[in-house]
């Protein structure tokens, strides 16, 4: 039976309209600087291999104070996900801000993450947040530990650490000292009101002679050619503190020796030496500029803001994207010689020639 004349008509202005919006989204999408999106298999970009980028809440049970101007944090929740030695954890501050810190407790331990951090007041607002706003019974946002200054198996163990640069060389020395292996530390710090852990580390090194504390008031630098001048061949050495002393520690290596660095910020970097260079988009269909004194983390924010960042100085991996195309003129501390192949960190590294092609 016919519908009666106003139900169809109602009919034909409801078909009318979908069809018109329908039409209207086509031509948006169509016109939009993002049409049309390359289909690539597996875009890599966004996805490395550095750990979950899922974030989780813990509550934190514990403020202490094991050195003047130090502030260490016991942080809690269910099932967290399990670290080694040398593991460093992102914090996502209140602020906005995400620094690493690298965790100094007990990996046994499956439902607590222990950090440390030193207030800096020359710094970039980090440990001066961490000091001022965190505190029992509050929660804060983490990421999953990611490790790149991982404890590996050696016939002996040189640690050289410098202040703060304690923090990932502690959960080392118990490690070794659980082991029955040889090893033996070379710490050196402002005073011995400032060397956190001071007391811990004395005594697990009592036996053998195997810890050297050097404060600068008392004894000024810690001599690290000796140090290492007194190693056997095939000792690995883990350094981690100040510039100055991993540079003393590189310059005065003997062979034979492997060397471990972990940097708490990244050799000098300037834009400013390279001239400017294109970088195109490719999931995204767009091409930006990149000026001289500009790094392409900064030219690519201003096309793509949602490009995920944190340290800009290149040592924490968080804006490492992949290279489709071009030459990396690579300036960071961080990537392995693999992972240097096919992408860069977008904070530091630019491009040798006129172009890069990068999978955003």
């Amino acid at each position: 039976m016919p519908l009666p004349l106003p139900r169809l008509r109602s009919v034909v202005l409801v078909v009318g309209a979908a069809l018109l919006a329908k039409r209207a989204m086509r031509h948006r999408i169509e016109n939009s600087p993002l049409w049309p999106l390359p289909a690539l298999e597996n875009p890599v970009s966004g996805h490395c291999d550095r750990g979950s980028t899922t974030t989780r809440r813990l509550l934190i049970t514990e403020r202490t104070a094991p050195a003047d101007g130090v502030v260490q944090l016991r942080l809690e929740g269910p099932d967290l996900p399990a670290w080694q030695p040398g593991a460093h954890l992102d914090l996502l501050l209140p602020s906005g801000l995400v620094r690493q810190y690298s965790l100094c407790g007990n990996p046994a331990d499956p439902d607590t993450y222990t950090i440390a951090t030193r207030l800096v007041e020359e710094g970039r607002g980090g440990s001066r947040e961490v000091h001022d706003r965190l505190h029992e019974g509050e929660e804060i946002e983490v990421r999953a530990p990611r490790n790149r200054f991982p404890l590996v198996e050696a016939p002996a163990y040189l640690f050289i650490a410098g202040g703060i640069g304690i923090t990932p060389i502690l959960p080392m020395l118990r490690s070794v000292a659980a082991s029955g292996a040889d090893w033996r530390l070379l710490y050196g710090g402002r005073s011995r009101a400032t060397m956190p852990f001071l007391d811990g580390i004395e005594k697990l090194g009592a036996e053998g002679g195997r810890v050297t504390i050097v404060p600068g008031d008392e004894a000024g630098h810690p001599d690290t050619a000796a140090a290492l001048a007194d190693t056997a061949e095939g000792t690995a050495i883990y350094c981690c503190g100040p510039e100055p002393l991993m540079d003393a520690v590189t310059a005065a290596l003997p062979p034979g020796r492997t060397l471990h660095l972990e940097r708490f910020t990244a050799a000098t970097t300037s834009s400013a030496d390279s001239g400017p260079f294109e970088v195109e988009l490719h999931r995204s269909g767009r091409t930006v500029q990149v000026a001289a004194g500009q790094s392409v983390l900064a030219a690519v924010r201003e096309e793509l803001s949602h490009v995920s960042y944190s340290c800009e100085q290149g040592f924490c991996g968080t804006c490492q994207q992949r290279v489709l195309e071009g030459e990396i003129d690579h300036r960071d501390e961080l990537l392995t010689d693999s992972e240097r192949d096919d992408s860069m960190l977008i904070c530091v590294s630019r491009c040798r020639g006129e172009r890069l092609v990068l999978d955003l």
